[in-house]
């Protein structure tokens, strides 16, 4: 059988995504690029959401399917609701809503820029919480699926990343709530725990020595970095599926069952290992990679600029 864009899945047979709209944040890069291109190819018509237009407009431009994209900031509650009806004009009523965007900070708190710590919070937990709002009543609508973004840092936080760990630690707790409030009403709710992955924004904290610091001290396997698209295909399966939660690299489960006895040991071997660089200084990072730069204070847009593409 074909879906509805002239394609076959790999059974043959059309999968649960075929017809679908499915909306994206922080589609410009890394984990939220792959994942449109393999909900294109897995016959949904995707909506890119971001900051970064021109990136947005190739990328929509490949697609194998049908796609449009919007350039708004997440955090503007006006822009994305505008933005949400621009994309039922558009392409539909989505189906499935996955809150990607993200930023990372690192670096001591007391070292930290206010502004940049308080845009970690911002992006990450409103955002992700204004994306729901907004897309809420279509997700009421087609009895879809909100797919949250989280990270292992949610499961055990740790230290030079006080901004990150709270911001991924509060998409959690907000995921949990709004999935126990819409459940009664057809609407499921995910959460991705994802581990480190190889993109832009990794590779540039690679670079620092708040990141190199922190990621030789890890215990094996939590300080290797994996191919994004493993993640992505889990995150496909997840969606597909509607599950609750999505673990990649899938030994992260154990993490999550552990989670109560993490914190003391994070905090015994930072000691160790934070009392043994004595006054050596770990200068904070800003906001990480391209995607930081473009969700700096200075780049917000104030509101959407839809372009749309549909092949």
């Amino acid at each position: 059988m074909m879906t509805s864009h002239g394609r076959r899945d790999p059974q043959g047979a059309p999968g649960p995504l075929a017809g679908r709209v499915a909306v994206v944040t922080g589609a410009a890069r890394g984990l939220g690029q792959g994942l449109a291109h393999a909900l294109s190819r897995r016959g949904a018509r995707v909506a890119l959401v971001g900051l970064e237009g021109e990136r947005l407009a190739r990328i929509a431009s490949d697609l194998p399917g049908a796609a449009a994209h919007w350039t708004v900031d997440v955090t503007d509650a006006d822009g994305l609701a505008a933005t949400a009806e621009a994309v039922r004009r558009t392409l539909g009523r989505p189906s499935v809503v996955v809150a990607n965007a993200g930023v990372a900070l690192g670096g001591p708190l007391l070292d930290c820029d206010t502004d940049a710590w308080r845009r970690v919070i911002e992006v990450n937990v409103v955002g992700s919480a204004l994306t729901a709002r907004c897309f809420l009543p279509d997700l009421l609508h087609t009895r879809g699926y909100y797919l949250q973004v989280a990270s292992m840092a949610a499961l055990a936080p740790a230290p030079l990343l006080t901004a990150y760990c709270a911001s991924k630690a509060g998409a959690e707790a907000f995921a949990h709530a709004l999935g126990a409030e819409v459940a009664h009403r057809g609407v499921g709710v995910g959460i991705a725990y994802l581990n480190w992955a190889d993109t832009a924004m990794i590779r540039e904290a690679d670079k620092t020595a708040v990141f190199r610091e922190l990621r030789t001290h890890l215990p094996w396997p939590t300080s290797d970095i994996h191919d994004p698209d493993a993640y992505v295909r889990a995150m496909v399966r997840g969606i597909e599926r509607r599950s609750t939660h999505i673990y990649a690299p899938p030994w992260l489960r154990a993490t999550q069952a552990a989670r109560a006895l993490l914190p003391p040991v994070v905090a015994h071997r930072s000691r160790q290992v934070l009392a043994a660089r004595g006054q050596a200084p770990l200068p904070p990072t800003g906001l990480l990679g391209p995607g930081g730069a473009a969700a700096g204070p200075a780049a917000r847009t104030g509101g959407p600029h839809p372009d749309p593409y549909s092949p």
